[in-house]
């Protein structure tokens, strides 16, 4: 007995569309623009994403003073986005060649790794905006509260992690790397399904699961949270209230801006699916949109760094610590006494502004 087995004609990073499991359109300018664009994105966005979250690891990892929430939160956002960002090399490499190279458990490793740690991510930044809030708004609380939550923060986050390695199996599940019906010597990394039913049915939840999990479950947190913040800030007398509001503001616009685009493209193909009176250009459209508004969602990963860590005093002073005694620790054999002298007079003076630190992530 014959097994029929429907292919895509196309393939992405993320998700592809079952319309092109039955319109076989030419995608010949489709291709020649991903083979320049996507090459060059992907590999900036690892290498600007890499070098900072390796910071954020280091620094946290390095600096000894019990850690908040937050810091638990972020040092897990950290390892989340370089592992995301690891996986990007292999799919820079895949559009360049106009193919898949590195076979089929590479495959599943690199679509479960990027489906787990993009979902981890966006959930952690849920987590994020509720310890905020509850360090700000609940401030009489805060201390007893954030106390009592820190001790099972590393339960929290394998929480996350076990909700995202769910979310994504999938990826393991179906992703192979397989050639075209038409082409038997090019291979593609994507979904592969027996059947079409399953094929439209499993792909328009698996693009549900990525919209609610990736944008409108820490959306609906981020707002919720950040809007009593600004609310209670603007309530308090604080010579660094409009500039924690700013970073707020900033926080959230730029959420917006990398994830608004790639989730609308993605709900749109959602609404698609299923459909089989739809032209060429339309799908050449839609697929220029996705590959575009994706490459920008994932310029978030490497903002995170910047937005989440060192806007903040605290963040920045263990950052320029670690750094200054890994640079003494260095000179240590030339120079002892001078170092362990030098060390300590920065250590006195930092421990003085941390000690007059609000504790606020906001803090600038």
């Amino acid at each position: 007995m014959s097994r029929t087995v429907f292919y895509s004609t196309d393939y992405s990073l993320d998700t592809d569309y079952a319309s092109l499991l039955i319109a076989p359109c030419s995608k010949s300018e489709v291709r020649s623009f991903t083979k320049v664009f996507l090459p060059v994105a992907y590999s900036l966005i690892c290498i600007v994403g890499l070098v900072g979250n390796i910071f954020v690891v280091m620094t946290f990892a390095l600096y000894e003073r019990t850690k908040s929430m937050t810091d638990v939160y972020l040092l897990n956002m950290a390892i989340a986005d370089i592992l995301f960002v690891l996986t990007l090399p292999l799919w820079a490499v895949n559009y360049a060649a106009d193919k898949w190279i590195f076979g089929s458990f590479v495959c599943k490793m690199a679509r479960g790794i990027y489906a787990i740690n993009f979902s981890c991510g966006m959930l952690l930044l849920a987590f994020i905006s509720v310890d905020r809030y509850i360090a700000i708004v609940q401030a009489t609380k805060s201390f007893k509260l954030r106390a009592r939550t820190l001790a099972y923060s590393k339960l929290i986050c394998l929480a996350v992690w076990a909700s995202a390695i769910l979310i994504s199996s999938s990826s393991f599940l179906y992703s192979e790397s397989y050639s075209f019906a038409s082409n038997e010597t090019k291979m593609i990394c994507d979904h592969k399904f027996d059947r079409a039913s399953d094929s439209i049915v499993l792909k328009s939840v698996l693009l549900c699961l990525q919209v609610g999990f990736g944008f409108f479950v820490p959306f609906v947190f981020m707002i919720f949270c950040y809007a009593f913040i600004v609310k209670s800030l603007q309530q308090a007398q604080n010579s660094k209230r409009n500039k924690a509001i700013n970073v707020i503001v900033l926080i959230v616009a730029v959420f917006l801006v990398c994830q608004v685009p790639y989730n609308t493209v993605l709900l749109v193909a959602v609404a698609n699916m299923g459909k089989t009176e739809k032209s060429c250009d339309s799908d050449n459209v839609m697929a220029y949109a996705k590959y575009t508004t994706e490459t920008i969602a994932f310029l978030h990963c490497c903002l995170n760094p910047v937005l989440y860590a060192f806007i903040g005093v605290k963040f920045r002073s263990y950052f320029v610590k670690t750094m200054k005694n890994l640079w003494c620790r260095r000179y240590k054999k030339y120079n002892k006494r001078g170092s362990r002298t030098n060390s300590d007079t920065y250590s006195s003076r930092l421990t003085s502004e941390i000690l007059t630190d609000n504790a606020s992530s906001f803090t600038i």
